[in-house]
């Protein structure tokens, strides 16, 4: 312990996953209108086939990095170089390490907000609060079924591992505002981080989005067109290592560089 780390704990840390026990995710999909997923995507990320949007709230009761917290996201389907992903708008934890390590580490826009997730037998509701308000909330039953007849052929595609996990790639940009005050320490990277996903539950059911308008948390504008479904899970997730795929043209990427900072 202490200010100062010795060489020899850094390496022992090194190239270590972030896990997560019994973390309980509460997420919804819905379709949103394509101008949008092409005006909010930064190259060289691409919209993907279908105009999909991905929402969660989530409880993390234990983890191998001494925080526990509750964390809700909001992604964009995207594909880099023909490999699909999910393209992180924007996410919300409760707990400042949380926060510190998924921003410096991996480029994920995290914020400090409220968040909770609740479990009444099949039914669930959930919600994300920041300045006074909140601007996101999920009700949930889970009915076995999805909102939409074709969502399960749209969202069940993901590749399974033969330990029956499963893998969730995430892009996200890395990139420091300079100290002189205009433009980058460097060029914004490109991250890619993979996040594989081990559910000892799973449910599916039906779902009601409301999305409330924010100057700071604009959620809303990631267009409801149609809810698809929603998906309940119980079980141990690892967040692995990332890789930095591309450099961006900083000027380029200026207009999406504000994700993590409260600006009007």
């Amino acid at each position: 312990m202490g200010f100062v780390k010795s060489l020899e704990a850094i390496v022992a840390r090194s190239g270590e996953t972030a896990d997560f026990y019994d973390a309980e995710m509460l997420v919804v999909f819905w379709e949103t209108k394509p101008d949008i997923v092409r005006r909010l995507l930064p190259a060289p990320l691409k919209p993907a086939a279908q105009p999909l949007v991905t929402a969660f709230v989530a409880n993390y009761p234990r983890t191998n990095f001494d925080v526990t917290y509750q964390e809700s996201a909001l992604f964009l389907r995207a594909e880099y170089e023909g490999e699909e992903g999910s393209y992180c708008l924007a996410m919300p934890v409760t707990n400042d390490i949380a926060m510190a390590g998924g921003r410096e580490i991996f480029g994920f826009p995290k914020k400090i907000a409220d968040v909770q997730l609740n479990r009444k037998g099949d039914t669930l509701e959930g919600w994300t609060e920041r300045r006074g308000i909140r601007f996101m909330e999920i009700r949930a039953k889970m009915t076995g079924k999805f909102n939409a007849e074709d969502a399960a052929g749209m969202l069940m595609n993901t590749s399974m591992n033969e330990d029956g996990s499963t893998d969730g790639v995430s892009y996200n940009f890395k990139h420091f505002p300079a100290p002189e005050g205009m433009g980058f320490d460097y060029n914004p990277r490109l991250v890619k981080q993979v996040t594989t996903m081990r559910p000892k539950e799973f449910q599916i059911g039906e779902a009601e989005v409301l999305l409330h308008r924010s100057d700071y948390d604009p959620w809303a504008e990631v267009e409801i067109v149609r809810i698809l479904g929603a998906v309940y899970t119980v079980g141990d997730n690892s967040m692995k290592s990332g890789a930095v795929v591309a450099e961006v043209d900083p000027i380029e990427f200026a207009p999406h560089a504000f994700l993590k900072w409260d600006m009007k």
